[in-house]
């Protein structure tokens, strides 16, 4: 199971890229060396920056509230599955 960041260190990540990012060749580059000095996972911090755009509408995808909102409806269709196995 991943290891859970606190939100704070993820949206200090995130604002750290965004700030610097055009210092860097690459929004890989910048989330590279932020990682390091935050000591987690580049690709965590890109991932996070990517998802960060999306929601600020800078870039296309789903948001995390659409996100939330299918994981939910997956579960319950998963549980409406077990349910109708149940009464076959």
């Amino acid at each position: 199971m991943p290891k859970k960041i606190d939100q704070k260190v993820k949206e200090r990540c995130v604002r750290q890229v965004l700030e610097h990012l055009p210092e860097y060749p690459s929004l890989t580059a910048a989330a590279e060396t932020v990682a390091r000095r935050e000591g987690v996972g580049k690709e965590s911090v890109r991932r996070w920056v990517v998802q960060a755009q999306v929601d600020g509408g800078q870039r296309q995808g789903a948001t995390s509230e659409e996100l939330a909102e299918i994981k939910d409806l997956k579960a319950k269709v998963r549980r409406l599955e077990e349910d109708n196995e149940v009464l076959r």
